[in-house]
């Protein structure tokens, strides 16, 4: 038993992150267009027909810009608090909108969906640990700072969406106006690199089998950088580094699998393909 996860794109142009069983699969956040979503799932091998309900995280646009049009024409029912609603515009079909409470757990099919809240700089913002053949799976991304919420989340989880945002040199040495540089670094922004590293060292369970990096800034970060910072941190952990233009290979997380055999570990990293950048 097991789930397959997949990030269809992540970064500031737009996230959407693919979560699924055998039998049915959720969206968290969908901010790039429903063809280029169709697309990257089809590329990937996934199917549309299994997506049962899209979860929004809050209402900031690369999170919701195709929300309306993918919920419409496949009649998919959008989970989305009251105060992200409110502060979003969307337009969406009433019989579509369900509710969504803060650690209510939700069942679609054999999944089950809890949401959380964090610090980040939105009306009611939160974050999503979808499990399914007891397996968890987080995600954890626009982040201000990791309260006890996130920590509490985090280690229980087998794979993440990490949140990896910026490198503080570079966002502090670089061309974006200081009120910016506040905004992302002053607590409810965006994870910085060393925040999410140290997240991940004190708090992820031995049954982590996958971190992918999300969210990462074009201006303010490096792909490369990031990725060997947490390589040195990792062991058996796989990590790859979602990419702000082309979906990820679809990873299939069992952690009874890691846990029993060793072996098989090995053997699922040398499958794994690198995310082009």
């Amino acid at each position: 038993m097991a789930l397959q996860i997949a990030s269809l794109n992540s970064g500031s142009n737009g996230n959407c992150y693919y979560i699924g069983s055998a039998t049915e699969a959720v969206l968290v956040d969908v901010g790039i267009s429903c063809r280029e979503t169709e697309k990257r799932m089809a590329r990937a091998g996934l199917s549309m027909q299994k997506v049962k309900a899209i979860f929004i995280s809050h209402e900031h646009s690369d999170h919701i810009r195709g929300l309306e049009v993918l919920s419409r024409k496949f009649k998919l029912p959008v989970y989305i608090n009251k105060g992200t609603l409110t502060n979003s515009r969307l337009v969406l079909e009433e019989t579509l909108v369900k509710g969504l409470i803060n650690y209510d757990p939700i069942t679609i099919g054999s999944l089950t969906i809890t949401a959380f809240p964090k610090i980040h700089d939105a009306a009611d913002p939160c974050s999503f640990v979808i499990e399914g053949n007891h397996t968890r799976i987080g995600v954890f991304t626009d982040i201000g700072a990791c309260c006890h919420h996130v920590v509490s989340n985090f280690k229980n989880c087998h794979a993440v969406f990490l949140e990896a945002n910026y490198d503080s040199d570079m966002l502090m040495n670089g061309n974006y106006p200081y009120y910016l540089k506040k905004r992302i670094s002053g607590g409810e922004g965006h994870l910085s690199n060393s925040e999410a590293l140290n997240l991940f060292i004190n708090h992820r369970s031995d049954s982590m089998s996958h971190v992918l990096l999300s969210h990462l800034s074009k201006e303010n970060n490096s792909p490369q950088l990031v990725q060997q910072l947490f390589e040195q941190h990792a062991g058996s952990t796989y990590v790859e580094v979602a990419s702000r233009y082309y979906e990820s290979k679809v990873h299939t997380v069992t952690p009874s699998y890691f846990e029993n055999s060793p072996s098989g570990r090995v053997m699922e990293q040398e499958k794994v393909q690198l995310s082009l950048f």
